[in-house]
């Protein structure tokens, strides 16, 4: 075995043996929409520049969390996303009217006179606490856990002009908080401290009460030295008690947090039945069992043997990508999970491209004792530049899907791009330490119906047999092209495209009822209860979705009762509710992403290839698609953010199978420079039509699975999918390379240099066995 092989294997088995560690110590991340619960986007309205809508976001997220947390949510998240807009996670809650009634209330900060103890806890103090919220006296307990009778408000927090937390090194008095505040309420503070004063020193009525949520979170004594009736100026007072660096930060944060109320608006919420992220959990492990099995024995079927050793090296993908995803701490959405099943028929691109090419390199050297080994070599070198191009492309499409989606778009767009890079660690390292070691055998070297490589394969001896020659009228293929897109575009036009709420703004709401109830039942009953105009339909599994343009939490509340007066016990599986401003924006970024998308492969193309060569593969590209918004169209199925991840994934796809054959013909050209472009691009297609055929087969098994096994909720995703990889195959032989052609012909750019072949290394003289000094 060779010290490259050695290295291979063991850089594999590393990194297998700590995948498996991982997989077996550490659980993934859920997100909401797996393990169920309600996500909300919380968009702060008070805004004057951009520093002050960072810190003002800042507090108002530190007093959402604290009455998050009284809500007993567990493991709430709370995150700022950009300078104005909150992230609040709450799993479990499925009914999320409590929750937004606190999260949209204003911070309450007050300022109380302590008119002595309270009363303990038990039915006096019950009592006293009603009377409280009346507004003319409070008994709280305080920060110790004491009770104090307070009186009615005398300062609010919006007079709080500044809080700060500052260490005290000159008077001894350690942390403070020093409070400043605004003109008015400044003389405020100056009377109820003058009146606190009047009364003697360690009395409870010397003290004042800062109440926060009803919440007193601290009650210092006025200082001796302030006289009765004087009070404490408004710009020089200061908190002092025995505190900690941390507690005066978190003291002045909450005080000016609450003196200074952001208005906050639900701009997106979403909520998901904890059975339905179950259901989804499981439709898609049966999909990615069943799906990756059919894939495996396919490739077994055409490869033999190293098909066999490429599918061990795709068990070995699941387990590296899923161990990155969990070690990472990547949070698992449904669309990232649909993205885990689908890279793996991905997966299989590398393998297929470097066996074919090792079957054209076998076919080259017959009878040769090692052509085995040295095919296969050749075939790992000649498929490098391929493998690199497809899978950059593909990364650029997941990078876009992260930085422009939103919500769980941007957890597909993490999973692709592991999903990536996994795939070329499998395949170039794994599969190939494993080929390696098997092709030394004797036996497999001789037996070529026992290795794969020795036999050409269905699809490459019909095409020897037939020898088409497809490139001939280059127009005729543009021509189908174009009435299909026309198709699309009439879809488009004619029927519309049915936008989700994601994009338009609204409410969407899935009900499951325990009684089957039909849509103009469901329809008439609404309509009775005040909701004429909301939009009925099925949902799949005889559920109910009611989509409509304005609905807060507790019309949904009525809705449902309305509902459940036909159905039975009505229990809610799926909850969406995207504002107009948000629903505008996600619209607007979703254009931004696809005209991106478009540019930066033609830009990476152009400098890879040839201007043509771009022009070619990003016209196939936009005729995907417009072809599959188009088949949306005309099938009325809902376009939405899930349905931009898939049109992304497209374009990755359709650009990852135009960068193979065009490698092809850039190499075949530059050995070949006086011959006919149009013949030498035949000859290209030709080639590479053995790896179009068995890649797209390998994700087609995976797709059906998803489509038929997936469930609803990954059925228009597989569905676009399906639709997108079968158009973008045809398009990027097709569209892709007569459009080149003739683009060609007015091009003055010269054709691709010669390739050298690189010259032997110099030193001990020991040379790989695996290279022969064939060069591709």
């Amino acid at each position: 075995m060779t010290r490259a092989t050695t290295v291979r294997a063991i850089l594999a088995a590393a990194v297998l043996l700590v995948s498996v560690f991982i997989t077996l110590t550490m659980s993934p991340r859920l997100g909401l929409d797996l393990q169920g619960g309600t996500r909300m986007v919380l968009q702060a309205k008070d805004s004057e520049t951009a520093e002050a809508d960072r810190e003002s976001t800042d507090r108002t997220l530190e007093v959402l969390r604290r009455r998050i947390d009284s809500l007993g949510v567990t493991e709430p998240t709370l995150t700022r996303s950009g300078d104005t807009r909150i992230i609040v996670e709450l799993p479990d809650v499925q009914d999320p009217r409590k929750a937004a009634e606190v999260i949209g209330k204003t911070a309450q900060l007050t300022f109380h006179p302590v008119q002595g103890p309270g009363v303990p806890e038990g039915a006096e103090g019950e009592k006293d606490k009603e009377k409280g919220k009346g507004g003319k006296e409070l008994n709280l307990p305080d920060e110790d856990g004491r009770p104090l009778a307070l009186g009615p408000v005398a300062l609010s927090g919006a007079g709080v002009k500044e809080a700060k937390a500052s260490f005290d090194a000159q008077q001894g008095a350690g942390w403070t908080v020093s409070l400043d505040f605004h003109k008015d309420a400044g003389r405020k503070w100056t009377k109820l401290t003058g009146e606190a004063a009047c009364n003697p020193v360690q009395d409870e009525r010397r003290r004042v009460a800062i109440v926060l949520d009803e919440k007193v979170i601290s009650s210092p004594q006025v200082s001796p030295s302030v006289s009765c009736g004087t009070g404490l100026p408004s710009g020089s007072t200061q908190i002092t008690g025995s505190f900690s660096a941390d507690e005066a930060r978190e003291l002045a944060l909450l005080i000016e947090g609450g003196a200074l109320p952001v208005p906050v608006e639900i701009v997106e919420q979403r909520t998901v039945g904890p059975t339905l992220g179950a259901a989804a959990i499981d439709a898609s492990a049966r999909a990615a069992l069943i799906g990756a099995s059919a894939t495996a024995l396919f490739i077994i079927v055409i490869y033999r043997l190293f098909g066999a050793l490429a599918a061990v090296a795709l068990a070995a993908y699941g387990l590296i990508s899923y161990a990155a995803l969990v070690g990472l701490g990547v949070t698992l959405t449904l669309p990232g999970l649909a993205g885990f099943v689908l890279a793996i028929g991905m997966a299989v691109d590398a393998n297929v491209l470097v066996f074919e090419r090792a079957r054209e390199e076998f076919a080259a050297r017959p009878g040769k004792s090692s052509s085995l080994r040295a095919s296969l070599a050749a075939g790992f070198k000649g498929a490098w530049s391929a493998v690199a191009d497809s899978n950059v492309t593909t990364l650029i499409a997941a990078g876009l899907l992260f930085f422009l989606g939103s919500g769980p778009v941007k957890g597909f767009g993490v999973t692709l791009a592991i999903g990536v890079l996994a795939s070329m660690f499998s395949a170039l390292v794994v599969a190939r330490a494993l080929t390696e070691i098997a092709s030394r055998s004797r036996f497999v070297a001789d037996y070529r119906g026992v290795n794969g490589i020795g036999i050409p394969g269905r699809v490459r001896t019909w095409l020897a047999r037939r020898d088409p020659h497809l490139m001939r009228h280059p127009r005729r293929w543009l021509t189908i092209s174009a009435v299909l897109i026309a198709v699309a575009v009439a879809g488009i036009v004619v029927r519309g495209v049915n936008f989700g709420v994601e994009f338009t703004g609204g409410r969407l709401v899935e009900y499951s009822t325990s009684r089957p109830v039909d849509v103009e039942t469901a329809r008439t009953a609404l309509a009775g209860a005040g909701f004429g105009d909301a939009e009925v339909t099925t949902a799949g599994a005889g559920d109910i979705s009611v989509r409509t343009k304005d609905l807060d939490n507790n019309e949904e509340h009525a809705l449902r009762s309305a509902l459940a007066a036909e159905g039975g016990e009505t229990t809610k599986v799926r909850d969406e509710l995207i504002g107009p401003s948000l629903g505008d924006e996600l619209r607007r970024n979703a254009l931004i992403a696809l005209g991106i998308a478009v540019l930066v492969q033609l830009a990476y193309l152009a400098f890879r290839f040839r201007w043509t060569f771009a022009l070619g593969s990003v016209g196939a590209l936009v005729h995907d698609v417009i072809i599959l918004t188009g088949a949306f169209a005309w099938m009325g199925r809902t376009v939405d953010g899930i349905f931009l991840a898939a049109l992304l994934t497209v374009i990755g796809y359709s650009v990852n199978d135009s960068v193979v054959v065009f490698d092809r013909v850039r190499e075949l050209w530059a050995k070949a420079r006086k011959k006919p472009l149009p013949d030498v691009a035949n000859q290209a297609i030709i080639q590479t039509v053995p790896r179009t055929v068995n890649t797209g087969m390998g994700a087609l098994f995976i797709l059906v699975a998803l489509a038929v096994l997936g469930g609803d909720s990954l059925e228009d995703f597989a569905l676009a999918l399906l639709i997108g990889i079968v158009v973008g195959t045809y398009s990027s032989v097709m569209t892709a390379v007569p459009a080149a052609l003739l683009l060609e012909r007015t091009s003055k750019v010269p054709p691709p240099a010669r390739t050298r072949a690189p010259r032997a290394r110099q030193g001990s003289g020991r040379r790989d066995p695996l290279d022969n000094g064939a060069r591709v």
